[in-house]
């Protein structure tokens, strides 16, 4: 599988212990449940690895991980930095009308009159709701609100149809 298709979902910030457990930046929602994804694919610069995960835990603030061949800490500081990745088929599927970010970046976003908007870039919390930023003639930040402001997401056509005046 392509890096690409991968789903980028941490990064190693630092070692923890003598034993060669590493501290994770976690980009999950739990942020311990990185730890239910193994393998890894883990990327730094144009090299990748894969590695098993065999334990990991919350430490406080922090998800601490033991890996697979890493018994030092050593080797746990060789791998600060490194990103990490999983495949897509790793994630447990969606529910109905729920969808992973990863999902939607990339989709070509139209008004319900068929105006093209531009392409999902990112999308970022907010607190009352998420928001959706989508790249096209100017950035537009269009509030994640289903049935109001999303009408229909396709992810077979890789499209999304919003309520959304083109002039905002």
């Amino acid at each position: 599988m392509s890096l690409e298709q991968q789903i980028n979902v941490g990064k190693i910030s630092g070692v923890f212990g003598i034993k060669g457990w590493v501290k994770v930046f976690s980009f999950t929602n739990f942020k311990e449940n990185i730890l239910n994804y193994s393998p890894w694919l883990l990327k730094k610069g144009s090299e990748t690895r894969t590695i098993k995960v065999l334990d990991g835990q919350l430490q406080g603030k922090t998800v601490v991980a033991q890996l697979d061949g890493v018994n030092d800490r050593d080797q746990a500081a060789s791998y600060m930095g490194w990103d990490v990745f999983i495949a897509p088929e790793q994630l447990p599927k969606a529910a109905e009308n729920e969808y992973y970010w990863s999902d939607l970046i990339g989709l070509q976003v139209e008004t319900s009159l068929g105006i093209h908007l531009g392409v999902v870039e990112s999308l970022m919390e907010t607190g009352a709701n998420d928001v959706v930023i989508v790249k096209g003639d100017r950035e537009r930040a269009i509030p994640f609100l289903q049935g109001q402001v999303i009408i229909n997401i396709d992810l077979d056509t890789r499209k999304m149809i919003v309520d959304w005046d083109p002039e905002f």
